[in-house]
């Protein structure tokens, strides 16, 4: 997921490894340096790219539907083989894989930074995703299998850490790296930094799990295709409509894929996905609230950037600080509000944080055009990291002790990459109903204007740039700052709208887990 903020689990990936081979003592920094600075890696590239997406609209004349793909690329490949990533590692050894995963990440961020059209940066972004569905579950195994219980712990603290300041600082490095360079940069940056993983890797010593699940490939294979489709349907409706042939076709083979791939998963005797995990209740809520607020979460912030740049004027670095209150609050809180799990158990905080997530999201739906940073976008952001504190850490909590032990780090693997698939497809349909609302509100804004009919057309006929739009240069100067005017109104009327969804589904996620997630003292079902 494309966000400002790792997804969930990541933690539980590490908790429920096994540390069957602990590492020597001296090897032990080589390991944490390469994790760590592997995993920024991914949680860097992530984070910077909204920043950069109106900077790729005026460089490349990227669309909307353009810079969709841009996001949606990476996030399908990791997606849809991020649990096949961890199980190659298994087999083939965690480092090695791991290293692939790096030098492909690497080579792949090298094409993004050079690409001269949106059809060769979108193709590069696909093959990041490759690189990081082997490069994260990499880091993670890596740490679980080489650190003993005992020190465990303190391995997960120092990871939790550092991810925490890449998170809050990638996006202002991003930002600042696209306003006083280029956003070509955002993705130089990753070399010079694969360069150091790869050197700290030679220092750390091979892992492997010798009895390790079969690889799914075919499962890997349909849901990527399933995704895939999905997401190449609901992105060309927005230009095509929804009664299109490609459209039609594309989400009916979607579908189909996906179908193919749960009857896949039922029949094999060693699943990527064991379906009867989702025979616990709370599994299966847990999930369920991950699609919704994930997807809620994922589809808001890809709009945010748009909006500070674009309509309210902030520079690159600007939108990029203006969530640190967000990831801060994020990143501070979590541990406290695990806490709360030993004593309200995960139901009250899977209830009450996703209703916190929904006032942070109404809040969003306030500001207008202009206005200081500290009364509109900054009590939103604060409420908004307020209620993802409140989540995070009970629901891998939640997601780890609704199934036996044994499979804990299979399910937090899961609601892992549910939480990317969530935002995968948020995107897309977000992006539907951001387009129509902004349409609308943009031919009522221009109704008024009473332009001539030609150059009314031709802004019309732009509005797949939401707020990239740019008056006819035929236009005086005044009537080219009465079309900019309508052109904001309308994208502000877009944006109140996708936050007000995403309200709703926080609220929805918060309905499941008081329906679903089981209180204080329930053991997982067998």
């Amino acid at each position: 997921m494309s966000s400002f903020t790792r997804p969930p689990c990541d933690e539980g990936v590490l908790r429920a490894g096994a540390g069957d081979a602990p590492c020597t003592p001296a090897a032990k920094p080589w390991i944490l340096a390469a994790t760590i600075l592997g995993s920024s890696l991914a949680f860097i590239d992530a984070s910077t790219v909204n920043v950069a997406l109106p900077a790729l609209q005026r460089s490349l004349g990227a669309t909307v539907t353009d810079i969709q793909w841009i996001i949606n690329a990476y996030t399908l490949f990791l997606a849809s083989l991020i649990l096949l990533g961890g199980s190659l590692g298994d087999h083939y050894g965690r480092r090695h894989v791991f290293g692939i995963g790096v030098v492909a990440f690497a080579l792949a961020s090298a094409w993004c930074g050079l690409a001269p059209t949106t059809g060769q940066l979108i193709v590069a972004r696909a093959c990041q995703g490759v690189g990081a569905a082997l490069l994260v579950p990499g880091s993670l195994a890596i740490i679980s299998a080489s650190f003993p219980e005992g020190e465990r712990g303190q391995a997960i603290g120092l990871w939790s850490g550092f991810s925490a300041i890449t998170s809050a600082l990638g996006p202002v490095l991003g930002g600042w790296l696209i306003d006083t360079l280029s956003w070509r940069w955002i993705f130089f940056i990753n070399l010079p930094l694969a360069v150091l993983v790869l050197f700290f890797l030679t220092r750390v010593p091979e892992s492997r799990d010798s009895q390790a699940r079969r690889l799914d490939f075919a499962g890997a294979g349909l849901v990527t295709l399933g995704l895939g489709a999905l997401t190449y349907g609901l992105l060309n409706a927005s230009t095509r409509g929804l009664g299109d042939a490609a459209v039609l076709l594309a989400l009916g083979v979607g579908v189909t894929a996906l179908v193919g791939f749960v009857a896949l998963e039922a029949r094999l005797k060693e699943p990527m996905v064991p379906p009867t995990l989702f025979r616990s209740k709370t599994f299966s809520g847990t999930n369920l609230l991950t699609l919704l607020l994930y997807g809620a979460l994922g589809g808001a912030l890809f709009f945010l950037p748009l909006n500070l740049i674009q309509v309210q004027g902030y520079t690159a670095t600007a939108a990029g600080a203006a969530l640190l209150p967000f990831v801060l609050l994020l990143s501070l809180l979590s541990r406290w509000s695990g806490g709360l799990i030993t004593r309200f158990g995960a139901k009250g905080p899977l209830t009450i944080g996703p209703l916190v997530v929904a006032v942070g999201f109404g809040l969003f739906t306030l500001p207008g055009i202009g206005g200081s940073y500290w009364t509109t976008f900054f009590p939103a952001a604060v409420i908004l990291g307020l209620g993802m504190a409140l989540t995070v850490a009970p629901l891998t909590a939640a997601v780890m002790g609704s199934v036996p032990g044994h499979y804990a780090g299979t399910a937090s693997g899961v609601n892992n990459a549910a939480s990317r698939v969530a935002g995968l497809l948020a995107v897309a349909l977000f992006g539907l109903l951001m387009l129509a609302v902004f349409s609308g509100a943009l031919r009522g804004g221009l109704a008024e204007l009473g332009l001539p009919a030609q150059a009314e057309a031709a802004v019309y006929a732009q509005r797949g740039d939401l707020a990239g739009l740019q008056p006819p240069a035929e236009l005086g100067a005044l009537e080219q700052e009465a079309v900019r005017r309508v052109v904001d109104d309308a994208y502000v009327t877009g944006f109140r709208v996708v936050m007000a969804v995403s309200a709703g589904l926080a609220v929805l996620s918060a309905l499941i887990a008081w329906r679903m997630v089981e209180g204080k003292g329930a053991r997982a079902d067998g």
